[in-house]
């Protein structure tokens, strides 16, 4: 073993190493505050100078900010930084979003398959309480909560896979074109039939990767991004032509009606 001491930078590296993995696998999440500073170098167990300089050097490889009074927290990552003008460009325009479909059956079947065969036992019980917020949220008929319920079990889901490249770029897509999706999925969860339909088939993606069965799991979650694209483009065909009908009965705004 050699006698040469530790360097406070070696160790000040060690800790950045370390918030770096925990902001990869998703345990720290874009725009997540740390903890402050004598209860982080104390669960580090280093010293608060180490820590200083461990977060400063996060900080200039911008993976870390702060703002006066607020402390520092996960930068915004993805939402900036994979997020530039062409991703702005696709939340501009809706008729992107059966692309967008298509894209998110691909990479999600594969990510329940995944799942099926790499999840915890942390993980099942983190898909097993958004399952029930799903259920609860259904059964008191709160389509904003159960639309929202719906988005954490899909986000389980991408944890579960293990994949930390999914993870990351699903979760930087989903914040990108997130008011086009939230505005989606309010309008499913207004309508009754679709809830019963959707909740059924999370009920299928979950018990599916619950039982360890990656097939299947791959199968329900094809089979429900299918519904849901399916679903999307008759519900905006529906607005388009409710659109129309108004126009026709207003002139467009333009002309005289009597």
């Amino acid at each position: 073993m050699s006698d040469t001491p530790i360097r406070p930078e070696r160790t000040a590296e060690a800790v950045a190493r370390h918030i770096e993995t925990l902001i990869l696998e998703g345990s720290l999440a874009p725009a997540e505050g740390l903890l402050p500073e004598r209860d982080l170098a104390q669960r580090l167990n280093v010293s608060r100078p180490t820590l200083r300089h461990g977060l400063k050097l996060l900080q200039d490889r911008g993976l870390l900010v702060g703002e006066k009074g607020r402390g520092l927290r996960v930068a915004p990552l993805g939402q900036t930084a994979i997020a530039d003008p062409l991703l702005a460009l696709l939340s501009d325009h809706p008729e992107i979003e059966d692309d967008y479909f298509d894209f998110r059956d691909v990479v999600e079947s594969h990510a329940a398959a995944l799942a099926a065969d790499r999840a915890t036992g942390l993980d099942r019980d983190a898909i097993r309480a958004a399952m029930d917020r799903i259920e609860d949220a259904h059964a008191e008929a709160r389509p904003k909560a159960e639309a929202e319920a719906d988005a954490a079990l899909h986000q389980v889901i991408y944890e579960a896979s293990h994949n930390l490249v999914l993870l990351q770029i699903m979760r930087a897509l989903s914040g990108t074109l997130r008011s086009n999706v939230a505005a989606n999925r309010s309008r499913m969860f207004a309508l009754p039939q679709m809830r019963e339909r959707l909740r059924d088939q999370h009920r299928a993606i979950a018990a599916a990767i619950l039982d360890g069965e990656a097939d299947r799991a791959r199968d329900a979650a094809h089979a429900h991004l299918c519904y849901v694209r399916k679903a999307a483009r008759d519900l905006a065909e529906a607005e388009a032509h409710a659109e129309t009908a108004r126009r026709r009965q207003s002139g467009g705004g333009l002309g005289q009606r009597r």
